[in-house]
């Protein structure tokens, strides 16, 4: 038995930029375009309505823009996940974004091949950001003052092979190349950030990260393991 499309609502105030991506996701059977949204208002309202599996967003709109519709959706329906794309690739856009719980960040000059993937990747719990994104959340949390970070307890619930798996995760590195680091499993280490995750109550690797570097369990000039 097949599984079920991927729920998708569409937030954009333009309609040209809507029906392109209407156009764009229509043409994989694994996604189903449920509704559309102009403002960040109409889009609260229709996720509670619909109860999409992902929410792709605008940040620039009338009304309520994107980072706020993003921190009241998360808030309302927590199981639907909110990928980002837009044309401004701003340190504000992409931090307001990521703190109000999205779990991605993509650009409008994302190929449509990427898109697609993005989609299915957050909807099965992954996150997806630009290259170029993830960089700077890296570079970002890595030049936070040493004095800054304090120790969250609930690192204490991690194994220590958890602890070295978030270490490596924090650093900006892949699943593949943790368990190159590590010497183990690609799977294996797929396995310890759902835990990871699943134990600190964070929503994605995006989320991870910054708590890494804001607990002071990764410290900024660590290099690459």
């Amino acid at each position: 038995m097949s599984e079920p499309p991927v729920s998708v609502l569409l937030v954009d105030d333009d309609a040209l930029m809507r029906a392109g991506l209407e156009a764009i996701l229509s043409s994989d059977r694994a996604i189903e375009v449920v509704g559309e949204a102009s403002d960040g208002r109409v889009a609260v309202e229709r996720v509670r309505e619909l109860r999409p599996d992902v929410v792709l967003m605008d940040i620039r709109m009338p009304d309520l823009d994107g980072i706020a519709a993003t921190r009241e959706i998360v808030a309302s329906a927590p199981d639907a996940r909110v990928v980002i794309l837009t044309t401004f690739e701003d340190d504000e856009y992409i931090f307001g974004a990521l703190t109000a719980g999205a779990s991605g960040f993509l650009l409008k000059r994302t190929s449509p091949e990427l898109l697609l993937d993005a989609i299915k990747a957050v909807a099965a719990g992954d996150s997806l950001l630009s290259p170029s994104v993830t960089r700077r959340v890296i570079d970002r949390m890595a030049a936070l003052p040493s004095g800054e970070a304090v120790l969250d307890r609930r690192i204490e619930q991690l194994t220590a092979r958890e602890r070295e798996v978030l270490e490596q995760l924090a650093r900006g590195l892949s699943n593949a190349e943790i368990a190159g680091v590590l010497v183990i499993e690609e799977s294996t280490v797929k396995t310890h950030v759902k835990r990871v995750l699943m134990k600190l109550g964070l929503r994605d690797r995006v989320q991870a990260v910054i708590f890494a570097y804001e607990s002071g369990l990764t410290r900024p000039g660590q290099d690459r393991g």
